[in-house]
């Protein structure tokens, strides 16, 4: 009981300061005095604090008004301070610790993250978390790597930088890594690949380099990757393929080249892949889209794609958008209507007799009387030499080549069609 009860203590004590920090959490100017009243929102975070540990019954308010004033409680102090507090490392039995929007100025007023005294709370600290503070500079100490029962570590939009280290690949029971918005630099380390627990790794929004390691396929629990933003490079990696359970995959804005690696077709898994603004090229074609039943977002904009759209994405009946604007492609199919925006993609076009419709996609173009001539002549070849036409199943009672509609069961109208199909054939030299 003696050993709870100090633990509380310490608890409360700690958290006062924390909360206390009126220059550092509120921007505001460092008074003259050693002693300043606190804030509303500080009084009651303390009291609600003090009440968890004591019960509903400890009147606060009337008590102590004025806790750093005329009125203290005993065990808590006030203090100004800048950066942070050594008591922190007393707490033994801490299992989070965040700090968010606290260390707000870097040109005045920087803190960095201490090097030293981690290993004390390795044993319970599960969560470290700091959010929203461009104030918190250097980089992060490798004495995190003694933090062996963190699951979750979150450094997100912070005034961070250096290179990510190694150390962190060993905290193996981590579920969570966000390190976004930072400033880090250099390549992302090969032994994240031990982290075989990770569900979710963002590293976007830094300055990162170099090649994405091949050991991200033994990461087999993790559900997101987002490494989206940084300077990136080289192949996408075939491991990618080894990630059963990824539902989102975000490279956008980087370096990646060299095509579209036929790993990406075995992501069954994906509900969402984001790589546009990548000079990859190639052939969306080279790909079996089809595989990709549970994907709703494909996002392909400005990556130098070239050739026809294909036709295995009208297999992704949960696809709500597909972004391929900025590219080099050909062709139109009708099919994807608005879930399809495709600007910029000077080859790409809509027959002119479609344009009524409301499933018209976004930013493409109806087509010149030369392209509809290409596309009549591509359609009629392929149905007429694959045998493909079938009336019955003709939903879409639209024949591009002709510009008629049909009626669903017409026998004159299918003979017509096919008479038209076969004339066409003969003007176009099939």
């Amino acid at each position: 009981m003696k050993c709870i009860k100090s633990m509380i203590t310490s608890i409360i004590y700690t958290m006062f300061i924390i909360l206390s920090m009126n220059e550092v959490c509120y921007g505001q100017e460092e008074p003259s005095s050693d002693v300043t009243p606190m804030e509303k929102q500080e009084l009651e975070a303390l009291y609600s604090t003090i009440q968890g540990f004591v019960g509903d019954s400890w009147n606060g308010s009337s008590l102590y008004p004025d806790p750093c004033g005329w009125s203290p409680i005993q065990g808590v102090s006030c203090d100004i301070f800048n950066g942070f507090w050594p008591e922190l490392f007393s707490l033994k039995y801490l299992k989070v610790l965040s700090f968010f929007n606290c260390f707000q100025s870097p040109n005045s007023l920087p803190v960095s993250i201490p090097t030293g005294n981690w290993e004390k709370l390795c044993e319970n600290l599960e969560t470290i978390e700091f959010r929203s503070n461009p104030g918190l500079i250097g980089s992060i100490p490798s004495s995190f790597g003694v933090l062996k029962n963190l699951e979750s570590m979150v450094l997100l939009e912070n005034g961070l930088s250096g290179r990510i280290p190694l150390e962190i690949g060993k905290l193996v029971k981590l579920k969570r890594l966000v390190l976004s918005g930072n400033n880090f630099s250099g390549s992302v380390p090969d032994n994240f690949g031990g982290l075989r627990d990770l569900l979710i790794l963002d590293l976007s929004r830094n300055s990162l380099s170099g090649k994405l390691p091949s050991t991200f396929g033994n990461m087999i629990s993790i559900l997101k990757i987002d490494v989206s933003h940084n300077f990136l490079e080289g192949m996408l990696i075939n491991e990618f393929s080894s990630l059963k359970n990824l539902t989102l995959l975000d490279l956008r804005n980087n370096r990646f080249c060299c095509g579209l690696v036929s790993s990406l077709q075995e992501m069954y898994s994906l509900e969402e892949l984001v790589l546009s603004n990548n000079p990859l090229g190639g052939d969306m074609r080279n790909l079996k889209w089809g595989n990709l039943k549970n994907l709703v977002i494909l996002e392909l904009s400005n990556m130098e794609l070239r050739g026809q759209i294909p036709e295995s994405l009208f297999e992704l009946k949960k696809l709500r958008f597909l972004g391929l604007n900025d590219n080099n492609l050909t062709g139109f199919f009708g099919k994807l209507g608005r879930r399809f925006g495709a600007w910029s993609n000077p080859k790409l076009c809509v027959p002119v007799a479609l344009m009524s419709s409301n499933n018209v996609p976004f930013g493409v173009k109806p087509c010149h009387q030369q392209q509809e001539v290409h596309l009549v002549k591509a359609n009629a070849r392929k149905q007429i030499l694959n045998g493909d036409i079938n009336m019955k199943n003709n939903t879409s009672n639209f024949i591009p080549s002709m510009g008629f509609s049909t009626s669903a069961n017409s026998c004159f109208s299918s003979i017509f069609i096919i008479f038209g199909l076969l004339f066409n054939l003969c003007n176009l030299g099939v």
